[in-house]
C-alpha cells in the first residue's frame, strides 16, 4: 500500500518527504537500496518502479558522489541491476544452473558507469551481498528471516540512542510493561499450552502473576483484562454457548450431593484447564477494580458454573439483601443414591443397571471416572476462591463496578428471542430413592438470566450512589424481561419482578422509576401470568409500603396496586400475603387509608370474610359428631387460617369505623353526599356477613354491625342519610335472612342468627326513638317493622322467633308508651293515626299484645277522648337512659329493658297520671315476662363464644352465644 501510494506522480512531494527520512552516507548502493526496500513493497508496474528508482537515485547523490560512482544516471542503472540481481538469487521456481552468475551481473553493467566499468571489486562486494542476504521486503517479515530484520529494526532505533545508563528506579516501568506485554503474554500463553513439565507450569503462572500485580499495579486495564482473556480461554469455561444440561445427573452418598455433567467431566479431566482457571481467578483476586472488559469472560464462567451447580448464586448469607430464597438451578435428570444400594457387584450386577437405565430411557449411570473427574472440578472450583472474588466486589467503587453490571447485562438474552435451556420441574420429588427421574418435563428456565438480574440489582442497591449510578440500567433490563413475559418462565419473571420493586423501593426518588409505571405494567399482566408469579409479586408490594413515606402513599392510592391486590387475593399462595398488606394499610402501625383507597380496601376485607363461609361445612360436621355424643375436636374453626382470616378481616371492618368521620371533615363533597360515601360501604360489607354460612363469622358480623350502627357519627347528618341504615341494611338483612336458601346454609344456626337480627333491628330503633320522632318518616318506618316481625312471626321455620319477636314487640311498646310517643287518646294527629294503626297491625299477628299492655284501653275510636299532654323535656334523658342499660344485651325472648329499667324509664315522668300509667305498664310487663320461655330447638347447635374487637356480649334466647357490646367506637 505505501509502495503503491509513493509511486503515484502526484505524490512524488510525499516520496521526496519518505525518501529525506533515510540517510544513505557511507553506504554502497546495495546497502542503501536494502535499508529502502525493507520499509515498503515495491509496485509490480515499471512505470512506478522507475519512478521510486529515479528518486532513490537522486537522493542517493544529493549531497556528494559517492567513490566508485560516476553519477545518478550510474546510481539508476546499477539499482535495477541490483533488484533484477535479488530477484534471479532468490526465486525458489529457478534453477541452481539457470542463476545469474558474477560475470553474467558484471558483463550486464559494462559502460554504464559515465561510460566505463564499476570496479570489479566493487560490483563483486554487491553480488555477493545479494547472493547471501536476501533483500527481505515487508510481506515476508514473518519467516524465517524475521529475527533478522527485527534485530536490524532494533539496531536502527538505537543508533541514534545515548548509551544505556544504569539507575535505581521504576518511574519507567508502566511505560516499559506497556510496550511489551503483548509478547510477553502471548509467550506465557504459548508456553501454557505446550508444555507438559510442571517446571514450565511453576513459571508460566509465576510469569502471569507477575504481569497482572504489574498491570493492576499501573492501571493496565488493557493488559489485565488481556491476561484474564488468555486464561479465560485456555480454561474452556469461558465459552458463550449454553452448556448442555440435558445429561446433568445427582449422586447421593449419605448427605453429600453431587451433580455430574458433562461440562464438570471434561472440565475435570483437563488438567491445564482447571490449572488455568485457578491462575485467572487469582489473578482476579485484589485486582478486581482494575479489570474492564474482562469482566465478560470471567461473567461467562460464572454462569456456567452456576448452571451446572458448581457454585452457589452467593457464597455468604450476607452478600444478598434480597431477602429471598436461592435461585432454583437445573434439576437432574435423574437421581442416583449409591447409599441405599447393596454390596452387590460384578459383570451382572453393571449389566443390569445398564438395562434398567436403557427401558426408563435415561442417561447411563455415571462411571467412577466420570464420578472421580467431577470431584476433581469440584476441588478446583472451591480453589480458586471466588468468595473472596464477590466480597471484593462488593466493596469495589461506583466506575469500576459499572463495567461488572454491563458485563453482566450483556448475558441477557435480547427481548421476544427463547431462552435456551431446557430443564425439569423446578422442585424435585422429595425422598431419594435407588433411582428416580421427574415424571414429566417442565418449560423453559433459563438459571442464569436470574443470576444476572439478581447479581446485577444487589449491587446497584449497595448505597445511594450506586444507585445513582448503575439504577437506571438495572432497572431497564429488569423492565424489558417483564415486557417479555410471554417468553419469559414463570420463575424468571417473579423474581424479575420482586427485583424492580427492590429498585424501586431504593431508588422512587429517582426520576427512572415510577411506582404508578411499574404497577401499570404488572396488573397489565395476564391473570394466568400474575397467579404463577404472585408470592414474589405480593412479597415485592409488601417491601415497598412497610415503612411510611412518599413511596407508601403513592403506592396505596394506585387503582393498579388494589386491582393486583384483588387478582390475588383468590390463590392460595397469595391470600395470606395480601391479607397481611390490606391489614397493615387498614389499621397497621402505619395506617395509610385515604379517600382514594378506603372502598378498595374494604372490597379485599369483605372478599376474605366471604371465603371463610368455609367454615360452615365444618360447623356443621361438628354438629353431627356431637349429636351422636361422640367426642369431637374443639376449635377445629378457628384452628382454620380461612375462617381466621374472614373473622379478623370483619373486625378490621368495624375498626374502619373510627377513620370515618375523619374522612367525611376531608371529603370535598357535600357532608351528606360524603355520609353515603364512607359509610354505606361498611354497612354492605357487615350485612352481606350478617348472613355468611360460617357462624363464626356471622356473629362477628352481627356484633361489628350493631356496634356501627350505635356509632354517634352515624347520626351527625340530617335524617335523610342516616335513616338508611334501616332501608338499606336492617330490613334487607331481615328480609335476605328469611329466604329459605340463606335460611338452608346453616339450618342448625341461622335460626339463631334470625333472632339476633330481629332484635338488633328493635333495639337500633329504640336507641334513635328520640331522633326518629322529629321524622316525617318515622311512621312508615315504624310500620314496616312491625311488618319484618309479623313475617319472622309466621315464617314456618320453626325457630324461637314466635317467643323473641312478641318479648321484644313487647318492650318498644313499653317505652313508645313510657315516652309519650304511643298514647291511645292523644290530640296530635299523627300520635293518633300512631296509636290507630299500631293497633291495627299488631292485631293481625299478636292481637292480645296491645290489649295485655294496655287493658284499660278498647281498639281506636274515631274520634279521640281529650288526654292530658305528656312532657316532652325529660324524654331524652329518658331514652338515653334505655340506649345505656340496653347496651348490655340484646334479648330475643325477654325484653329489651329489665323490670327495673322500666321503673326507672318511668321516673322523669313528674305528672301524677303519667307516673301511674307507666306503673301499670310496668306491672303489666312484669306478668307477661313471669312464664318462662319455651327452650329453643337451635340450643343445641349454638356457635362457639366469639372474640370481637370489643369486649360485649349478645345473649339470645335459651343460647349462651356471646358477641361484642355495643359500646360505641373505640
Amino acid at each position: 500500500m505505501l509502495g503503491e501510494f509513493l509511486s503515484k506522480r502526484s505524490n512524488e512531494r510525499f516520496l521526496e518527504a519518505y525518501l529525506d527520512q533515510f540517510n544513505f552516507t557511507g553506504q554502497r548502493v546495495d546497502e542503501a537500496l536494502r535499508d529502502l526496500l525493507e520499509s515498503f513493497r515495491l509496485p509490480g508496474e515499471s512505470p512506478l518502479i522507475e519512478r521510486i528508482v529515479t528518486s532513490f537515485s537522486e537522493k542517493y547523490c544529493a549531497h556528494s558522489t559517492p567513490e566508485g560512482v560516476a553519477d545518478k544516471d550510474a546510481v539508476y542503472v546499477l539499482t535495477y541491476a541490483i533488484i533484477m540481481l535479488n530477484t534471479d538469487q532468490h526465486n525458489p521456481n529457478l534453477k541452481a544452473q539457470n542463476r545469474m552468475s558474477y560475470h553474467d551481473f558484471a558483463r550486464n553493467l559494462r559502460g554504464v558507469n559515465g561510460g566505463k566499468d564499476f570496479a570489479p571489486e566493487y560490483l563483486q562486494d554487491i553480488y555477493a551481498s545479494i547472493k547471501t542476504n536476501e533483500i527481505i521486503l515487508p510481506d515476508e517479515h514473518d519467516n524465517k528471516h524475521a529475527f533478522d530484520y527485527a534485530w536490524k529494526e532494533l539496531l536502527v532505533k538505537t543508533s541514534s540512542e545515548r548509551d544505556l545508563v544504569l539507575c535505581n528506579t521504576n518511574i519507567f516501568d508502566a511505560d516499559m510493561f506497556a510496550a511489551t506485554w503483548r509478547p510477553i503474554v502471548a509467550t506465557l500463553s504459548y508456553v501454557f499450552l505446550s508444555a507438559s513439565d510442571d517446571a514450565s507450569f511453576s513459571r508460566v503462572v509465576s510469569g502471569f502473576g507477575q504481569c497482572a500485580q504489574i498491570a493492576a499495579r499501573y492501571s493496565l486495564t488493557e493488559a489485565l483484562d488481556h491476561i484474564i482473556f488468555s486464561l479465560g480461554t485456555i480454561s474452556s469455561l469461558a465459552s458463550g454457548a449454553p452448556p448442555n444440561t440435558a445429561l446433568n445427573t445427582e449422586v447421593q452418598v449419605g448427605e453429600e450431593r453431587i451433580m455430574v455433567s458433562e461440562l464438570a467431566v471434561k472440565f475435570g479431566r483437563d488438567f491445564k484447564a482447571r490449572l488455568a482457571t485457578v491462575v485467572l481467578f487469582r489473578v482476579v483476586l485484589g485486582n478486581e477494580a482494575v479489570i474492564r472488559k474482562g469482566w465478560d469472560h470471567i461473567v461467562r464462567i460464572w454462569l456456567n458454573l452456576f448452571t451446572n451447580s458448581l457454585i452457589p448464586a452467593y457464597f455468604s448469607s450476607n452478600q444478598s439483601s434480597l431477602e429471598m430464597p436461592p435461585i432454583p438451578v437445573q434439576n437432574p435428570s435423574q437421581v442416583i443414591d449409591r447409599g441405599a444400594r447393596t454390596n452387590e457387584s460384578g459383570i451382572f450386577s453393571a449389566f443390569t443397571s445398564y438395562l434398567s437405565s436403557y427401558a426408563a430411557d435415561d442417561p447411563p449411570e455415571p462411571s467412577d471416572e466420570e464420578l472421580e473427574s467431577t470431584l476433581c472440578t469440584v476441588d478446583c472450583v472451591k480453589a480458586c476462591s471466588l468468595e473472596g472474588v464477590f466480597a471484593n466486589i462488593l466493596l469495589m467503587p461506583p466506575q469500576a463496578l459499572k463495567s461488572l453490571v454491563g458485563s453482566l447485562l450483556r448475558q441477557l438474552p435480547e427481548e421476544n428471542s427463547p431462552v435456551v435451556i431446557v430443564v425439569k420441574p423446578e422442585v424435585p420429588a422429595s425422598g431419594p430413592t435407588n433411582v428416580r427421574r421427574p415424571a414429566t418435563k417442565g418449560i423453559v428456565y433459563d438459571p442464569t438470566v436470574v443470576y444476572v438480574l439478581e447479581l446485577a440489582t444487589v449491587i446497584a442497591l449497595r448505597d445511594e450512589e450506586m444507585i445513582s449510578t448503575l439504577g437506571k440500567d438495572v432497572a431497564e433490563a429488569i423492565q424489558s424481561v417483564i415486557r417479555d413475559a410471554s417468553n419469559v418462565h414463570h420463575i424468571v419473571l417473579s423474581r424479575a419482578i420482586y427485583y424492580l420493586f427492590s429498585l424501586l423501593k431504593g431508588s422512587h426518588h429517582h426520576s427512572f422509576l415510577r411506582a404508578p409505571v411499574i404497577l401499570h405494567s404488572i396488573s397489565s399482566l395476564e391473570q394466568s401470568v400474575q397467579e404463577k408469579s404472585a408470592t414474589y409479586i405480593l412479597k415485592g408490594l409488601a417491601r415497598c409500603i412497610a415503612e411510611p413515606g412518599a413511596l407508601r402513599n403513592e403506592m396505596t392510592n394506585s387503582p393498579d396496586f388494589w386491582s393486583i391486590l384483588k387478582a390475588l387475593s383468590p390463590t392460595k399462595e397469595g391470600a395470606p400475603i395480601v391479607f397481611e398488606i390490606v391489614e397493615s394499610v387498614a389499621v397497621g402501625e402505619f395506617p395509610a387509608i385515604t379517600a382514594d383507597n378506603y372502598e378498595a380496601t374494604i372490597a379485599l376485607l369483605n372478599g376474605y370474610a366471604s371465603v371463610g363461609s368455609v367454615g360452615a361445612a365444618i360447623e356443621q360436621a361438628q354438629d353431627k359428631v356431637n349429636k351422636k355424643g361422640k367426642p369431637g375436636k374443639s376449635g377445629r374453626v378457628q384452628e382454620n387460617d380461612t375462617v381466621a382470616r374472614g373473622a379478623k378481616a370483619i373486625g378490621i371492618i368495624y375498626r374502619l369505623t373510627s377513620r370515618v368521620e375523619g374522612l367525611i371533615e376531608k371529603s370535598h363533597l357535600e357532608q351528606n353526599e360524603a355520609w353515603a360515601v364512607y359509610w354505606s360501604p361498611i354497612f354492605r360489607a357487615l350485612t352481606k356477613q350478617c348472613v355468611n354460612p360460617c357462624r363464626q363469622i356471622r356473629h362477628q358480623a352481627l356484633s361489628s354491625l350493631q356496634r356501627s350502627l350505635l356509632s354517634p357519627s352515624v347520626t351527625s347528618t340530617a335524617h335523610d342519610e342516616w335513616t338508611i341504615i334501616f332501608t338499606e341494611v336492617l330490613f334487607p338483612l331481615i328480609v335476605r335472612l328469611l329466604k329459605p336458601e340463606v335460611y338452608q346454609t346453616d339450618p342448625a344456626g341461622m335460626s339463631e342468627t334470625r333472632v339476633q337480627a330481629a332484635t338488633l333491628l328493635c333495639k337500633i330503633f329504640l336507641h334513635y326513638l328520640v331522633a326518629l320522632s322529629e321524622w316525617e318518616g318515622m311512621l312508615d318506618l315504624w310500620l314496616h317493622i312491625l311488618d319484618l316481625m309479623d313475617r319472622l312471626m309466621n315464617s314456618g321455620q320453626g325457630d324461637t322467633l314466635d317467643e323473641a319477636v312478641p318479648e321484644s314487640l313487647k318492650n318498644i311498646l313499653l317505652v313508645m308508651s313510657d315516652g309519650g310517643f304511643l298514647v291511645p287518646r292523644a290530640q296530635d294527629p299523627r300520635a293518633r293515626r300512631l296509636w290507630s294503626e299500631t293497633w291495627k297491625r299488631l292485631d293481625r299477628f299478636l292481637p292480645e299484645l296491645l290489649r295485655d299492655l294496655f287493658p284499660d284501653e278498647q281498639q281506636p275510636r274515631t274520634t279521640p277522648r281529650p288526654s292530658p299532654s305528656i312532657p316532652q323535656a325529660p324524654l331524652k334523658p329518658l331514652l338515653e337512659q334505655q340506649a345505656t342499660a340496653g347496651s348490655a344485651s340484646i334479648s330475643s325472648s325477654s325484653s329489651l329493658l329489665s323490670n327495673d329499667e322500666l321503673s326507672n324509664s318511668a321516673a322523669p315522668f313528674t305528672s301524677a297520671p303519667a307516673a301511674t300509667a307507666a306503673t301499670g305498664a310496668v306491672a303489666a310487663a312484669t306478668k307477661l315476662q313471669s312464664s318462662p320461655p319455651r327452650p329453643s330447638s337451635s340450643s343445641s347447635s349454638s356457635p362457639p363464644p366469639i372474640i370481637p374487637p370489643e369486649p360485649s356480649t349478645i345473649s339470645a334466647t335459651t343460647t349462651t352465644t356471646e358477641v361484642p357490646q355495643d359500646e360505641g367506637v373505640d
